[in-house]
């Protein structure tokens, strides 16, 4: 069945402002004027009055975890605490109502230390109320830290003689030797590979939750990005079963065995079979800046005198996975969140590109980007390397950035404009299910760099609402090698599309946030309708 779109703001991403759209076979068969579409659609076309709406392309998330955001619906929800005291009740509630024994596990997600009455992170004398029998771990928001109770560190086998494992830091209390309960990144680490043991989750919650939110948000094409062996096969039971209705790009971990999923699923490389591919490798260079484990060139403003963060890998180690995959000829995605982690990435790839004498055709990746300099902006345009920001931490820690880090280097978070204006190719992704999958947010955020304090932070960093748009549609498209099937309104194109409420070109930028998406559709099939 063809279906007609017309009477609405259609916005084509390509520069043209054609009066209707035609929809055939799942691809975009025409545009143009409304008689011109007419003369092209069959006489049993189904002709869709969009009253004034706005028809544009569907969105596409550059960075997420969408497997790690359905298993997040099977834990206990801390986002809303706003004390530590709140985090022991709907610990304590989560663990009775499903009745958690010795045998298993109590797991928290996504409370944030900067926006608790007490402004710090939990240790084990906090999570010890809640348990001392059965383990309990919380993982803060970012996913780069968390805390766990008395059991779980002895579970764990984690006590005073246990250093910290390198690109990783196991808290102590006070002066002492003895674990608090707090870790962050591969100290985190080690509780989760022990302690990941006794999580079961519910597959079908799991499975029914994953996609939900991106689709409700209109994204049709998602990422797992880091994707373990379990979320492939998981995506991939999901795709053979016909239950994934989006494309989604998975991202194996270099460090965790990423070369052999690669070769395991090597019809998956690089092409989608039932809405899914491989798109290349992930890796992880330093931490959260808002947990301030990203590692900077400058020192953090309180806390120990010259604290910088911390790297991952050091140079050398760093230096063999880059040039595996520019050898192997795979997109490498890197998660930098501090200007020294932005560094070492930029210094390493230049380095094997010039020794592989390749590589800038591979699209290389540097996620998150929060602080990267100009100076570093100027050589990713140079090999052609993408920045997929998390803008959105404008919002959500903009006045954590600027108290971390100073006025300066605060107001420079999320650099999208000296990223446009050095002709970087920038995309915009929410780290799902760190924030909700939400592009017009980022989009409004990307406009207005409002924190949420009312302060703008940035006013030389707002970009066009265009230019954020291209952000969330061609130039995900881009990332992905999509861009000449997807990311516009362009005849011969996927007819990934969402209707919204109004044009966000038309709409008071202020406002961008409160659009609302009224229908999702994938290769031509409705696949949500509020």
């Amino acid at each position: 069945m063809e279906k007609l779109y017309y009477n609405g703001k259609i916005i084509t991403m390509a520069d043209t402002r054609p009066e209707a759209v035609l929809v055939c076979d799942g691809k975009i068969k025409r545009i143009g004027t409304l008689e011109a579409v007419k003369q092209a659609a069959s006489r049993d076309a189904d002709w869709i009055d969009l009253q004034g709406k706005c028809l544009m392309p569907s969105f596409i998330d550059s960075h997420s975890h969408i497997v790690m955001s359905g298993q997040m619906a099977c834990f206990a929800d801390l986002s809303d605490c706003k004390s530590l005291e709140d985090m022991v009740s709907i610990l304590k509630k989560y663990m009775a109502d499903r009745k958690v024994g010795r045998d298993g596990i109590v797991v928290g997600v996504g409370y944030d230390h900067n926006f608790l009455k007490e402004r710090r992170h939990p240790d084990k004398f906090v999570l010890d109320r809640v348990s001392e029998d059965i383990p309990v771990m919380v993982l803060h928001v970012s996913a780069h830290l968390g805390c766990v109770n008395s059991v779980a560190l002895k579970l764990s086998g984690i006590n005073e003689n246990t250093g910290n494992p390198e690109g990783g830091i196991i808290g102590r209390i006070g002066e002492s030797s003895e674990p608090s309960g707090y870790m962050e990144e591969a100290g985190l680490a080690l509780v989760q590979k022990v302690l990941g043991k006794k999580i079961h989750l519910d597959v079908s919650t799991v499975m029914s939750q994953m996609q939900k939110t991106y689709i409700e948000h209109g994204i049709t094409t998602a990422q797992d990005g880091a994707s373990t062996e379990a979320d492939i096969k998981l995506l991939k039971n999901m795709g053979d079963s016909q239950q994934l209705k989006i494309d989604v790009v998975a991202y194996p971990l270099m460090t965790a065995g990423g070369a052999d999923l690669l070769r395991k699923y090597r019809n998956l490389d690089g092409r989608y079979e039932n809405h899914l591919k491989i798109g290349g490798y992930k890796i992880i260079l330093d931490g959260s800046p808002q947990g301030r484990s990203a590692w900077m060139s400058e020192p953090y403003l309180e806390g120990e005198e010259g604290y910088c963060g911390y790297p991952a890998f050091d140079d050398e180690t760093l230096k063999k996975y880059v040039l595996q995959a520019v050898e192997e000829r795979k997109q490498l995605l890197a998660h930098c969140n501090g200007d020294a982690a932005a560094e070492q990435f930029l210094k390493t790839y230049e380095s094997c590109m010039a020794s592989v004498g390749r590589g800038a055709d591979l699209r290389p990746v540097m996620i998150h980007c929060q602080t990267v300099r100009k100076d570093q902006l100027e050589r990713m345009a140079e090999i052609r390397m993408i920045a997929s920001m998390f803008v959105g931490h404008v919002w959500y820690w903009g006045d954590v950035h600027v108290k971390n880090l100073g006025r300066e280097r605060g107001q420079r978070i999320s650099p999208v404009r000296d990223a446009i204006d050095r002709g970087v190719i920038v995309n915009f992704h929410q780290d799902t299910p760190v924030t909700k999958p939400n592009m017009l947010h980022s989009v409004w955020c990307a406009s207005n760099r409002v924190s949420r304090s009312g302060q703008v932070v940035g006013e030389e960093q707002k970009v066009t609402v265009y230019e954020a748009l291209k952000a969330v549609t061609i130039n995900g498209a881009y990332q992905y090698f999509e861009e000449n099937e997807k990311g516009s309104i362009e005849e011969g194109k996927r007819a990934d599309l969402v209707i919204l409420d109004r044009s966000p070109l038309e709409t008071e930028v202020s406002e961008i946030k409160d659009i609302q998406v009224l229908e999702t559709m994938k290769d031509g099939m409705t696949i949500y309708r509020k």
